[in-house]
């Protein structure tokens, strides 16, 4: 996602038109940049879409953790569970039901 030239507002502006800026926030669902002395400071967003992206990265982050399983599956560097659950046992005095 790309900010655009458009989305990039003052925080004074933001402050004295704050109405007219949620209002935009909430029917485009893209962010805004708003800027202190011409420099970006911060980025709002409306709820929605910020619990989207929230959602988007967490389902990211779980495709990248199976890639890396599988990664390390096709390299061999992984052991059945029992075998792991067995070891964690007896390191921990635990016999595991059969």
């Amino acid at each position: 996602m790309t900010i655009r030239l458009e989305e990039i507002h003052s925080l004074s502006s933001f402050q004295r038109n704050t109405k007219e800026h949620i209002d935009r926030l909430e029917a485009s669902g893209q962010p805004e940049v708003l800027t202190v002395n011409g420099k970006a400071k911060l980025v709002v967003q409306d709820a929605k879409s910020y619990q989207d992206l929230l959602d988007a990265l967490d389902h990211a982050e779980a495709v990248a953790g199976i890639r890396r399983g599988l990664e390390a599956k096709a390299k061999g560097q992984v052991r059945p569970m029992r075998e792991f659950l067995e070891e964690l046992g007896r390191k921990h005095g635990i016999e595991l039901r059969k």
